[in-house]
């Protein structure tokens, strides 16, 4: 009985000890080895899930960014939610067009080939709508992939519209301020990068 006891600890000991060491070798000591930074580009510094509303006048930073003349660069993509009165899927007949954002003054007669996106207003109503600041916030809101208008994750954009002061309606163009240094320009559902061409 006695040897049975004595058989019965020393398996005890022995799969005590072996569990310690399977405990080593599969927890190893990390403690002298440093943990890998987080990459910081990749985390959002506003973690908010949606785009703030505003739905104010233009701020002095965002006026300095946004007045000027601008030239239509390049497409870049489509919301997926609708259609518009471009040539859908290319949109090509509107690069190389300018137009015109100033204060008292807004004309996109320069957009040629659409006449539903030729306007001339006096004393235009700008308005700043939302601004979003994470691709998540954004995406959720305007149902745009932001990675084909090269937004990135801690990326600052502003949504402006545009309305005729003499009859208070908008019209089908609207703007994307990103970073207070680049203007992306929106017919609808269809998105161009633009470049000031004068301020």
């Amino acid at each position: 009985m006695k040897k049975i006891g004595w058989v019965c600890i020393l398996m005890m000991l022995m799969l005590t000890s072996a569990c310690g060491n399977v405990e080593m070798t599969s927890h190893p000591n990390t403690s002298s080895n440093p943990k890998p930074e987080a990459d910081e580009s990749m985390t959002p510094e506003n973690t908010t899930d949606y785009c703030e509303d505003v739905f104010t006048t233009l701020d002095s930073e965002t006026e300095k960014s946004f007045y000027g003349t601008w030239k239509v660069e390049k497409l870049l993509g489509f919301s997926n939610s609708y259609n518009d009165a471009s040539e859908y899927p290319t949109g090509q007949k509107i690069i190389g067009d300018e137009f015109i954002i100033k204060k008292d003054f807004f004309s996109s007669k320069g957009l040629k080939n659409y006449t539903n996106y030729q306007h001339e207003l006096k004393n235009p109503l700008y308005e700043l709508n939302f601004i979003c600041y994470n691709t998540i916030s954004f995406y959720r809101l305007f149902k745009t992939d932001p990675d084909t208008l090269h937004i990135n994750n801690n990326d600052k954009v502003k949504y402006i519209v545009l309305n005729d002061s003499s009859t208070n309606l908008g019209i089908p163009l609207s703007f994307f301020m990103v970073n207070n240094d680049r203007l992306i320009l929106l017919l609808e559902a269809t998105h161009f990068e633009l470049k000031k061409i004068t301020d």
